[in-house]
């Protein structure tokens, strides 16, 4: 769909940073520049849409809550809201290492959007613009402004798309198509030419989906598993006291699918657009359609659903599992074949969304285009699924944007620092042709990337660039200090054989005493824990009331993890000395002999700024990392 201009003028309102939608990464990056001091504006082509949730109604899960928590102590808002705006939480994984703890939020759909809304329209140098964008202007590949539909054009010195699965959007659920944007808002079907054509950026087609909104009045729950939030909530944000955040939380719900469903999905695969052709983006690998699952899981005879509530104040109820884009008809039928859902109505059919993207390999590690000076780039745009994906990189492209214009070099978190580290450097490094979700499996040093930590990791960071109050961060180096001062004081406390020290491991079932230990190696033991010696402890100091959780739970995990972590820190050392060495940006390869062609191809492409980076780019060996270091070496 080509643009046609209408009558161009020049809106005389000053902007430093344009920032090209408002969903979950738009909101993060405007935030962030706006904050740092720039005069921003966000477009978006409905005020409606500002953190929309067009899908699942819940924020965080497995590697996405370490996200969350690591955009929260870099300066990020997503914590803070789902903090004021979840019905229930649980912490994922608790069975497993604290490595893979993950927590996890229902949302109230309305309510976190609306919320967000507010702190956007409330914060100080930011303004929100209805409109669509429809061109990037430039001058000698330097961003100069963007151009609307309506023919204005806004002056600026940098800008951010974010434009999420909006571009050239199209929904569809058997052979029906529409050419909307998620929820049937309006897609944005003119910027792609001017991305593609005039700015000379490679695009992709990929594809999601979601699955049918039924009526709450119209489900038996009866047939199904209630599903209960944790007893003692823990927040996203550093910011949130625990206590604010225990509320009487609303139930969720587990039923399955069975073999005559699966008959039903089986008999009209010609029908569903996946199949038959009418789609062509890729989708997701790990967020299948229920028609994928079928087809690729031929042997599975059921597969988990999901019931969970959009709101509050709504009975729209979300089918977790169930993501389609088969026909109305047969919609109706595969998910009335679910127990609890025989007499179900749906209030909004299941759909599949194609969108544009962009290939992430043409962009910095800050996240700015490597040909387009000023141009940077977030979210599900750059090629990634999730809501918390998006405002990750929202938030590292708004701080880079703003350290641009403050004449700083980027931030760039490595893989030993983040998961947003290991989620940017995989998006930029890396070939692909699904949208990426994060998953703790990618991140080699997740033993150290914990979500409880990512405050201590992270939060120096937030203070520097100007995201963290001196406040915030003064408490943090606080709690720090309470926390190592601890680890040391119960290293020099030794406790004896009396009867209450063996009464209390034989409550814990634990093997009692034959001589004096320290409770370090008390501690240590699995079925013991820092919290459970508080009685035969008597010189335990008082710690702040709402830190009082967090601290004890790092004395614990630094206790008892404390080999493994030591090993991983090693690992981190060798890891760090491949990203220190840079490769000079004005490096010429096909000067370096013995590199293999391919190797030449890739590294021209890619022009990876250290050797670390090299090293992890498809098409680029371990010989060709040899022959690099060496030349480098000598020069």
């Amino acid at each position: 769909m080509k643009f046609s201009a209408n009558s161009v003028w020049e809106n005389k309102d000053k902007y430093d940073v344009v920032v090209i939608g408002a969903g979950h990464a738009g909101c993060e990056a405007a935030l962030a520049c706006a904050r740092l001091g720039f005069q921003t504006v966000v477009f978006t082509v409905s005020v409606d849409s500002i953190a929309l949730m067009p899908c699942n109604p819940n924020i965080g899960g497995s590697s996405k809550g370490h996200l969350v928590r690591e955009l929260d102590a870099l300066g990020g808002e997503m914590g803070k809201v789902i903090d004021r705006t979840f019905i229930q939480s649980k912490m994922l994984n608790k069975s497993k290492g604290p490595a893979v703890h993950s927590l996890r939020a229902q949302a109230d759909k309305a309510n976190y959007s609306r919320t967000m809304r507010r702190v956007l329209e409330n914060q100080e140098r930011l303004d929100i613009r209805q409109q669509e964008v429809v061109r990037i202007l430039t001058e000698d590949n330097q961003v100069t402004g963007v151009q609307t539909y309506s023919g204005a054009v806004y002056r600026c010195r940098a800008v951010i798309l974010c434009t999420g699965t909006y571009l050239k959007a199209r929904c569809i659920y058997g052979d029906v198509s529409s050419h909307t944007g998620p929820n049937g808002l309006q897609a944005a079907n003119y910027l792609t030419d001017c991305l593609k054509d005039e700015l000379g950026i490679k695009m992709y087609r990929f594809k999601t989906g979601t699955p049918a909104r039924v009526d709450k009045n119209s489900i038996d729950f009866s047939k199904m598993e209630e599903q209960f939030g944790d007893e003692r909530v823990v927040p996203f944000s550093f910011t949130t006291n625990p206590d604010d955040v225990q509320i009487d939380q609303a139930s969720c719900w587990l039923t399955y699918t069975n073999e005559e469903t699966h008959r039903i999905i089986r008999d009209n695969l010609d029908r569903s657009p996946l199949y038959s052709g009418m789609i062509e983006g890729t989708g997701p690998r790990y967020c299948p359609s229920i028609e994928d699952k079928v087809v690729k899981f031929a042997d599975k005879k059921r597969h988990q659903v999901f019931i969970e509530p959009e709101g509050l104040e709504t009975n729209e109820m979300y089918i977790g599992g169930m993501s389609s884009s088969l026909p109305e008809d047969v919609q109706y039928e595969m998910y009335r074949s679910v127990p609890g859902l025989e007499h179900v109505k749906i209030v909004r059919n299941a759909y599949a969304i194609e969108y544009d993207c962009i290939d992430a390999r043409q962009l910095k590690p800050t996240l700015e285009f490597r040909n387009i000076s000023g141009l940077f780039s977030g979210g599900q745009f750059n090629g990634s699924s999730g809501y918390e994906e998006a405002a990750a990189q929202g938030l590292i492209a708004g701080i880079n944007t703003a350290r641009k214009l403050q004449r700083k070099d980027g931030i760039i978190l490595d893989r030993s620092e983040a998961y947003i580290g290991v989620l940017i450097d995989d998006l930029v490094t890396k070939e692909s042709h699904e949208p990426y979700r994060m998953m703790t499996s990618r991140a080699e040093y997740r033993l150290l990337l914990r979500q409880d930590n990512a405050d201590q990791r992270l939060t120096k960071i937030g203070h520097e660039i100007g995201l963290i109050s001196d406040e915030r961060y003064n408490r943090l180096l606080m709690k720090i200090e309470c926390i190592n001062e601890e680890i040391e004081r119960v290293s020099h406390v030794h406790v004896g054989t009396s009867d209450n020290v063996q009464d209390l491991l034989k409550k814990y079932e634990s093997t009692p005493l034959n001589s004096g230990i320290s409770l370090t190696e008390l501690i240590r033991r699995p079925e013991l824990s820092y919290q459970a010696l508080e009685s035969i402890d008597q010189g335990r100091p008082e710690f702040p009331a709402d830190l009082k959780e967090e601290i004890e739970n790092q004395i614990d995990i630094n206790i008892k993890y404390d080999g493994y972590i030591k090993r991983q820190l090693r690992q981190v050392e060798q890891f760090k000395k491949m990203e220190k060495k840079k490769i000079p940006e004005d490096i010429d390869y096909d000067a370096i002999q013995s590199l293999r062609i391919e190797a030449i191809q890739k590294l021209k492409e890619y022009r990876p700024v250290s050797i670390g980076q090299a090293s992890r780019i498809s098409g680029v060996s371990p010989a060709d990392i040899s022959v690099l270091l060496i030349y480098l070496g000598g020069k």
